[in-house]
């Protein structure tokens, strides 16, 4: 209140002094143009400058309001074309995540008209229309998003070898994201594109010569970068020793490009030594796993290990024996041991590793091997109990259906 009674105080005592000035002295203004006169006191001239300014301001406006309200009606007005466009992109992306396929192109398609940026629009639709299996209209909707922005080549390329993949053209995908890759040598995402259309598509002499750059560049995380490695030169591995002409040596020359430390790998130790037992090169597998064993036990090499006939089979029993006491419950082990045992005529020893194998953990590998000793060894009864268990443990049980007695033929 004492802020209100100031204020009024104030615009009284302004006004009274404006009065005073007034009637002290009114002014003269006189203007004069060719046939044209005006004239009128100081005040009365600023009195209607100001009147003029009011007007004009109120004109305005008013004009203002009444083009507001046009556009609410209009429904081609700029104001309310971008509000369309902004409510069809809200639908049309919520459709697009659900899976309406129809009603997210139309709607995507709506908001890229009205957008001055459609990329985004464009590439929903797309995606849209080939869900929809309509191939062509979606790379046209990719044309034209590129037409509408150039400068997202590389996006719109991207998106355009995403939908070649799904539809199977993978050899289409590939030209693109290879001519992505000379234009931006660089580019992560291309990198890993190209990376997995390369794994997934088996062709590891490409991805070999892709990796210098995946590592350079950084593309990938160090996981991911040893993990694609790794499945690379396993897959590179199959493929010499699937190619004619002298596969073996052409197998010893793949390996010796792989790095030292990718050699240490199990896996790939085990791919390649598989190999090598495949095309009958035991010997030199055994010598292999046997220096690979010792320095890093694994399990799976040494059941690969007693697959193997080497050239000695009770010195290659014995090595194999030499791992047993830091390795006593190893049921692959003891699998192994009565394997090499066969190899070398020891057929007790080996029915003692197999049952040794069993107790440790049920396999339908111990059981078969067990089974076919004992069918050997007379045993037939037990034999055909341990070949039925050997099924159950593959989940292919035989079953239950009426038998004869047993030494009982049937009429």
């Amino acid at each position: 209140m004492n802020r209100l009674a100031l204020l009024l105080l104030l615009v009284v005592a302004g006004a009274a002094a404006l009065g005073m000035a007034i009637a002290q002295n009114a002014g003269y203004v006189l203007v004069a143009y060719q046939g044209f006169r005006f004239e009128a006191s100081l005040w009365a001239t600023l009195g209607l400058v100001a009147a003029v300014w009011a007007l004009f301001y109120g004109l305005r406006f008013l004009l203002g309001l009444l083009l507001g309200s046009i556009g609410l009606v209009n429904p081609w007005s700029g104001r309310n074309r971008s509000r369309r466009a902004r409510l069809s992109a809200e639908q049309g992306f919520m459709d697009l995540q659900e899976g309406r396929w129809v009603r997210a192109q139309r709607h995507l398609l709506r908001a890229a008209e009205g957008s001055e940026q459609p990329l985004m629009y464009y590439l929903g639709a797309a995606r849209a229309a080939q869900q929809l299996g309509k191939s062509a209209e979606a790379d046209a909707l990719l044309e034209r998003a590129l037409n509408r922005q150039p400068r997202a080549e590389l996006a719109v390329a991207l998106a355009h070898a995403e939908l070649q993949v799904t539809r199977g053209d993978r050899a289409a995908a590939r030209e693109t994201l290879q001519a992505m890759q000379q234009r931006y040598p660089e580019h992560h995402q291309v990198l890993r594109e190209l990376a997995w259309l390369y794994r997934d598509s088996r062709d590891f002499s490409a991805l070999l010569g892709l990796l210098p750059q995946l590592r350079k560049s950084k593309a990938l995380s160090t996981q991911e970068l040893s993990t694609l490695e790794l499945q690379t030169w396993q897959g590179r591995l199959d493929e010499v020793a699937q190619e004619g002409g002298d596969t073996l040596q052409a197998l010893n020359a793949a390996w010796q490009q792989v790095s030292a430390s990718l050699r240490q790998q199990p896996e790939l130790l085990l791919g390649y030594a598989g190999q090598l037992h495949r095309l009958g090169a035991d010997a030199e597998a055994e010598q292999l796993l046997r220096k690979a064993i010792r320095l890093n036990y694994d399990a799976r090499l040494v059941r690969l290990y007693g697959l193997l006939r080497g050239s000695d089979a009770l010195q290659q029993l014995h090595t194999a024996e030499g791992w047993l006491p830091q390795q006593p419950k190893d049921p692959l082990l003891l699998l192994s041991l009565g394997r090499l045992c066969l190899s070398a005529g020891l057929w007790g020893k080996a029915r003692d590793y197999f049952e040794a194998s069993l107790v440790l953990q049920p396999a339908a590998e111990s059981c078969t091997e067990l089974a076919r000793l004992l069918g050997r060894l007379g045993e037939v009864e037990r034999s055909h109990q341990l070949y039925q268990q050997g099924l159950e443990l593959l989940g292919q049980a035989l079953p239950a259906l009426p038998l004869p007695p047993l030494g009982k033929l049937a009429g």
